[in-house]
């Protein structure tokens, strides 16, 4: 359902009429491209890992969170709004603000959304324990020390699905799911 929704938000916006907000100079299209490999990597271990505090496919009953986690609590969400902050820049019209604004705040908003559905769920004492590991705020809790990235082989496959995931989309999938070369 929510990605027929983006399909159908994004339609919208292709036949929707142009009116530039500001004039897109050509460092802006770098944003996008050095910001998405992150976000990819981000998208991808953050569905990939199991992650009681936060969003995943392999559930939030896992005892611990992945290696993601360590960067932060919500990978898929800060990739969600890396994505929509990212492609605000070199997209200087209304309806490319409305988009990619309205998913920046719906994934600025989950950040509280889901940690108050995860603290509710797991309890007050084992929310605190899990989340002492790690941060909303990417790499605050490497950088403070509380978290520790450990690499393992699911780690290594993230990753390397990512940086597919993320070429492929920059040769050829943005072209083709969105009628735009990121390239060009």
């Amino acid at each position: 359902l929510s990605l027929g929704l983006i399909a159908w938000i994004i339609a919208a916006a292709h036949r929707a009429p142009y009116v530039p907000l500001w004039t897109p100079a050509p460092w802006q299209t770098l944003v996008p491209i050095v910001v998405m490999p992150f976000a990819a990597w981000l998208l991808v271990a953050g569905l990939a890992e199991a992650n009681p505090l936060s969003i995943s496919l392999r559930g939030g009953d896992a005892t611990e969170p992945g290696p993601a986690a360590a960067v932060t609590r919500h990978p898929v969400l800060w990739a969600f709004l890396l994505w929509a902050a990212s492609h605000m820049v070199p997209n200087g019209d209304v309806v490319s603000l409305i988009l990619f604004g309205g998913m920046a705040i719906l994934a600025l908003a989950g950040l509280a959304v889901v940690d108050r559905r995860a603290r509710r769920r797991l309890g007050e004492e084992r929310w605190q324990s899990l989340a002492a590991a790690t941060s909303v705020i990417p790499f605050v809790a490497l950088a403070q020390g509380r978290a520790r990235l450990r690499i393992s082989l699911r780690f290594g496959l993230s990753l390397v699905a990512a940086v597919a995931l993320y070429l492929w989309f920059l040769l050829q999938g943005h072209i083709w799911l969105i009628g735009v070369d990121p390239l060009g």
